[in-house]
Protein backbone atom coordinates (compact mmCIF):
# COMPACT_ATOMS: atom_id res chain seq x y z
CA UNK A 1 0.00 0.00 0.00
CA UNK A 2 1.03 3.72 -0.25
CA UNK A 3 -0.99 7.18 -0.18
CA UNK A 4 0.74 10.60 -0.22
CA UNK A 5 -0.50 12.85 2.12
CA UNK A 6 0.28 16.67 1.73
CA UNK A 7 0.68 19.04 4.78
CA UNK A 8 -0.32 22.40 3.98
CA UNK A 9 -0.95 25.28 5.04
CA UNK A 10 -1.99 28.22 3.08
CA UNK A 11 0.19 30.74 4.83
CA UNK A 12 3.74 30.36 6.88
CA UNK A 13 4.14 30.16 10.79
CA UNK A 14 1.79 27.39 11.22
CA UNK A 15 4.74 25.00 12.37
CA UNK A 16 3.55 22.84 9.25
CA UNK A 17 6.86 21.02 8.89
CA UNK A 18 6.97 20.29 12.94
CA UNK A 19 3.32 18.79 12.30
CA UNK A 20 4.38 17.12 9.07
CA UNK A 21 7.02 15.34 11.31
CA UNK A 22 5.25 14.27 14.36
CA UNK A 23 2.41 12.90 12.16
CA UNK A 24 4.92 10.98 10.29
CA UNK A 25 6.30 9.44 13.72
CA UNK A 26 2.99 8.63 15.29
CA UNK A 27 2.10 6.67 11.94
CA UNK A 28 5.58 5.06 11.97
CA UNK A 29 4.99 4.16 15.89
CA UNK A 30 1.67 2.47 14.57
CA UNK A 31 3.78 0.36 12.06
CA UNK A 32 3.41 2.25 8.81
CA UNK A 33 6.37 2.70 6.56
CA UNK A 34 6.29 6.60 6.88
CA UNK A 35 8.37 8.72 4.03
CA UNK A 36 8.64 12.36 4.78
CA UNK A 37 9.92 14.85 1.76
CA UNK A 38 10.87 18.28 2.00
CA UNK A 39 8.62 19.82 -1.11
CA UNK A 40 8.72 22.74 0.20
CA UNK A 41 11.75 23.94 -2.14
CA UNK A 42 11.89 27.55 -1.58
CA UNK A 43 12.19 27.84 1.87
CA UNK A 44 13.10 24.24 3.05
CA UNK A 45 13.46 23.43 6.79
CA UNK A 46 13.25 19.73 7.01
CA UNK A 47 16.74 19.47 7.18
CA UNK A 48 16.84 21.58 9.95
CA UNK A 49 14.28 19.78 12.11
CA UNK A 50 15.52 16.67 11.42
CA UNK A 51 19.82 17.22 12.48
CA UNK A 52 20.38 17.20 8.44
CA UNK A 53 22.07 20.33 8.14
CA UNK A 54 24.99 18.42 6.38
CA UNK A 55 23.25 16.66 4.59
CA UNK A 56 25.19 15.94 1.01
CA UNK A 57 22.81 15.08 -1.08
CA UNK A 58 18.99 16.71 -0.77
CA UNK A 59 16.00 17.12 -3.15
CA UNK A 60 17.64 20.45 -4.80
CA UNK A 61 19.96 17.52 -6.49
CA UNK A 62 17.36 15.37 -7.86
CA UNK A 63 15.57 18.59 -9.86
CA UNK A 64 18.26 19.85 -11.21
CA UNK A 65 19.15 16.71 -12.87
CA UNK A 66 22.30 15.44 -11.19
CA UNK A 67 22.56 12.41 -12.90
CA UNK A 68 25.20 10.81 -10.39
CA UNK A 69 23.29 11.00 -7.66
CA UNK A 70 19.63 9.09 -7.12
CA UNK A 71 16.69 9.17 -5.01
CA UNK A 72 18.36 7.06 -2.49
CA UNK A 73 21.35 9.15 -2.47
CA UNK A 74 18.75 12.03 -0.89
CA UNK A 75 16.79 9.90 1.33
CA UNK A 76 18.38 9.25 4.93
CA UNK A 77 17.28 7.52 8.14
CA UNK A 78 15.86 9.33 10.55
CA UNK A 79 14.21 8.93 14.05
CA UNK A 80 12.30 5.87 12.07
CA UNK A 81 11.49 7.48 9.32
CA UNK A 82 12.69 7.75 5.61
CA UNK A 83 13.71 11.72 5.27
CA UNK A 84 14.10 13.63 2.12
CA UNK A 85 15.33 17.03 2.63
CA UNK A 86 16.14 19.90 0.50
CA UNK A 87 18.71 22.42 0.28
CA UNK A 88 18.25 25.92 1.22
CA UNK A 89 20.72 27.82 -1.50
CA UNK A 90 18.34 29.82 -3.94
CA UNK A 91 20.64 29.32 -6.59
CA UNK A 92 19.43 25.92 -6.76
CA UNK A 93 16.03 26.34 -6.30
CA UNK A 94 15.74 29.00 -9.24
CA UNK A 95 17.79 26.47 -11.35
CA UNK A 96 15.77 23.07 -10.28
CA UNK A 97 12.62 21.70 -12.81
CA UNK A 98 9.82 21.50 -10.15
CA UNK A 99 8.71 18.38 -13.00
CA UNK A 100 11.30 16.20 -11.72
CA UNK A 101 9.30 15.80 -7.95
CA UNK A 102 6.78 14.15 -9.88
CA UNK A 103 9.52 11.50 -10.71
CA UNK A 104 10.98 11.73 -7.49
CA UNK A 105 7.75 11.00 -5.66
CA UNK A 106 6.84 7.96 -7.91
CA UNK A 107 10.16 6.54 -6.99
CA UNK A 108 10.11 6.72 -3.27
CA UNK A 109 6.72 5.21 -3.55
CA UNK A 110 7.54 1.82 -4.16
CA UNK A 111 9.01 1.45 -0.64
CA UNK A 112 7.19 3.37 1.35
CA UNK A 113 3.19 2.75 3.06
CA UNK A 114 2.50 6.67 3.67
CA UNK A 115 3.99 9.42 1.78
CA UNK A 116 4.18 12.72 3.65
CA UNK A 117 4.93 15.92 1.53
CA UNK A 118 5.87 19.11 3.57
CA UNK A 119 4.23 21.61 1.16
CA UNK A 120 5.30 25.13 0.89
CA UNK A 121 3.03 27.56 2.92
CA UNK A 122 1.45 29.91 -0.42
CA UNK A 123 0.31 28.38 -3.80
CA UNK A 124 1.68 31.11 -5.63
CA UNK A 125 4.16 29.16 -8.00
CA UNK A 126 3.92 25.43 -10.07
CA UNK A 127 6.38 24.23 -7.57
CA UNK A 128 4.06 25.47 -4.31
CA UNK A 129 1.30 23.57 -5.92
CA UNK A 130 2.68 20.61 -7.56
CA UNK A 131 2.67 18.78 -4.38
CA UNK A 132 -1.12 19.09 -3.74
CA UNK A 133 -1.99 17.88 -6.88
CA UNK A 134 0.54 14.91 -6.47
CA UNK A 135 -1.31 13.64 -3.16
CA UNK A 136 -4.25 11.78 -2.77
CA UNK A 137 -5.04 14.23 0.61
CA UNK A 138 -4.21 16.92 1.97
CA UNK A 139 -4.12 17.82 5.89
CA UNK A 140 -4.33 21.57 6.18
CA UNK A 141 -2.53 23.31 9.47
CA UNK A 142 -4.04 25.96 11.02
CA UNK A 143 -3.93 28.31 13.73
CA UNK A 144 -7.82 28.76 14.55
CA UNK A 145 -8.78 31.99 13.91
CA UNK A 146 -11.00 33.03 11.23
CA UNK A 147 -8.28 34.56 8.67
CA UNK A 148 -6.37 31.83 9.34
CA UNK A 149 -9.73 29.35 7.52
CA UNK A 150 -9.48 31.61 4.70
CA UNK A 151 -6.26 30.74 4.06
CA UNK A 152 -6.44 27.15 4.42
CA UNK A 153 -9.71 27.23 2.47
CA UNK A 154 -7.67 28.70 -0.46
CA UNK A 155 -5.58 24.97 -0.10
CA UNK A 156 -8.91 22.93 0.28
CA UNK A 157 -10.33 24.09 -2.69
CA UNK A 158 -7.48 24.27 -5.05
CA UNK A 159 -6.83 20.30 -4.02
CA UNK A 160 -10.41 19.86 -4.59
CA UNK A 161 -10.10 21.26 -8.16
CA UNK A 162 -7.21 18.60 -8.74
CA UNK A 163 -9.13 15.35 -7.02
CA UNK A 164 -6.86 15.83 -3.98
CA UNK A 165 -9.14 15.12 -1.03
CA UNK A 166 -9.37 17.11 2.36
CA UNK A 167 -8.33 14.46 5.37
CA UNK A 168 -8.64 16.75 8.04
CA UNK A 169 -7.63 20.20 9.43
CA UNK A 170 -5.41 20.17 12.17
CA UNK A 171 -5.08 23.15 14.33
CA UNK A 172 -1.38 23.99 15.92
CA UNK A 173 -0.21 26.46 18.13
CA UNK A 174 -3.32 26.83 19.92
CA UNK A 175 -3.26 29.26 22.71
CA UNK A 176 -7.00 28.80 24.05
CA UNK A 177 -9.06 25.88 23.73
CA UNK A 178 -11.80 28.22 23.48
CA UNK A 179 -10.81 29.83 20.09
CA UNK A 180 -10.69 26.33 18.81
CA UNK A 181 -14.30 26.37 19.87
CA UNK A 182 -15.14 29.26 18.10
CA UNK A 183 -14.23 28.06 15.05
CA UNK A 184 -14.81 24.31 14.55
CA UNK A 185 -17.96 24.60 13.26
CA UNK A 186 -17.40 26.42 10.88
CA UNK A 187 -14.54 24.83 10.17
CA UNK A 188 -16.08 21.26 9.40
CA UNK A 189 -18.78 22.67 7.37
CA UNK A 190 -16.12 24.96 4.93
CA UNK A 191 -13.92 22.11 4.45
CA UNK A 192 -16.33 19.17 4.15
CA UNK A 193 -13.64 17.30 6.38
CA UNK A 194 -12.97 16.72 10.19
CA UNK A 195 -10.51 18.63 12.66
CA UNK A 196 -8.14 15.41 13.34
CA UNK A 197 -6.77 17.45 16.39
CA UNK A 198 -6.03 20.39 18.07
CA UNK A 199 -2.09 20.57 19.28
CA UNK A 200 -1.45 23.53 22.04
CA UNK A 201 1.94 25.91 21.66
CA UNK A 202 4.71 24.97 23.77
CA UNK A 203 8.04 25.83 24.26
CA UNK A 204 9.28 22.46 24.47
CA UNK A 205 8.55 22.36 20.22
CA UNK A 206 10.92 25.58 19.88
CA UNK A 207 13.30 23.55 21.79
CA UNK A 208 13.21 20.64 19.92
CA UNK A 209 13.63 22.33 16.84
CA UNK A 210 16.91 23.67 18.52
CA UNK A 211 18.32 20.46 19.34
CA UNK A 212 17.84 19.49 15.64
CA UNK A 213 15.19 16.86 16.78
CA UNK A 214 11.10 15.90 15.60
CA UNK A 215 8.92 17.00 18.67
CA UNK A 216 8.07 12.86 19.63
CA UNK A 217 11.78 12.47 19.37
CA UNK A 218 12.71 15.25 21.84
CA UNK A 219 9.63 15.15 24.19
CA UNK A 220 7.65 12.35 23.33
CA UNK A 221 5.43 12.49 26.60
CA UNK A 222 4.63 16.31 26.18
CA UNK A 223 1.00 17.33 25.88
CA UNK A 224 1.55 18.28 22.16
CA UNK A 225 3.08 15.24 21.21
CA UNK A 226 0.28 13.68 22.42
CA UNK A 227 -1.80 15.80 20.62
CA UNK A 228 0.03 14.88 17.38
CA UNK A 229 -0.23 11.36 18.16
CA UNK A 230 -4.42 11.71 18.43
CA UNK A 231 -4.13 13.10 14.80
CA UNK A 232 -2.41 10.77 13.41
CA UNK A 233 -5.31 8.14 14.66
CA UNK A 234 -7.71 10.20 12.50
CA UNK A 235 -5.84 10.30 9.30
CA UNK A 236 -6.06 6.01 8.59
CA UNK A 237 -4.17 5.81 5.26
CA UNK A 238 -5.42 4.15 2.67
CA UNK A 239 -4.91 1.15 1.24
CA UNK A 240 -3.76 1.53 -2.63
CA UNK A 241 -1.69 -0.12 -5.23
CA UNK A 242 1.84 1.23 -5.30
CA UNK A 243 2.28 0.44 -9.17
CA UNK A 244 -0.45 2.53 -9.98
CA UNK A 245 -0.38 5.27 -7.75
CA UNK A 246 3.54 5.50 -8.91
CA UNK A 247 2.21 5.74 -12.64
CA UNK A 248 -0.11 7.96 -11.76
CA UNK A 249 2.84 10.52 -10.17
CA UNK A 250 4.80 9.84 -12.76
CA UNK A 251 2.14 11.09 -15.62
CA UNK A 252 1.54 14.06 -13.25
CA UNK A 253 1.38 17.60 -15.33
CA UNK A 254 2.67 20.57 -13.48
CA UNK A 255 -0.31 22.87 -13.22
CA UNK A 256 -0.27 26.72 -14.44
CA UNK A 257 0.46 29.05 -11.62
CA UNK A 258 -2.95 29.62 -9.71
Amino acid sequence: MVEAIAVASGKGGTGKTTATLALGMALADDGYDVTVVDADTGLANLLFHTGLDDATVTLHDLLLGDDDVTVADATYDRFGLSVVPCGTDLGDFEAADPERLADVVAELAVDADVLLLDSPAALGSKSAVLPIVLADRVVVVLQPTLPALSDGLKVHEYAAAYGTDTAGVLYNRVHDAADVDAVREQTERYFDAPVIGSVPDADVVRDARAAGEPLLAHAPETDAAVAFRDAADGIDPRDRDEDAVASRFSSAVVPDRP
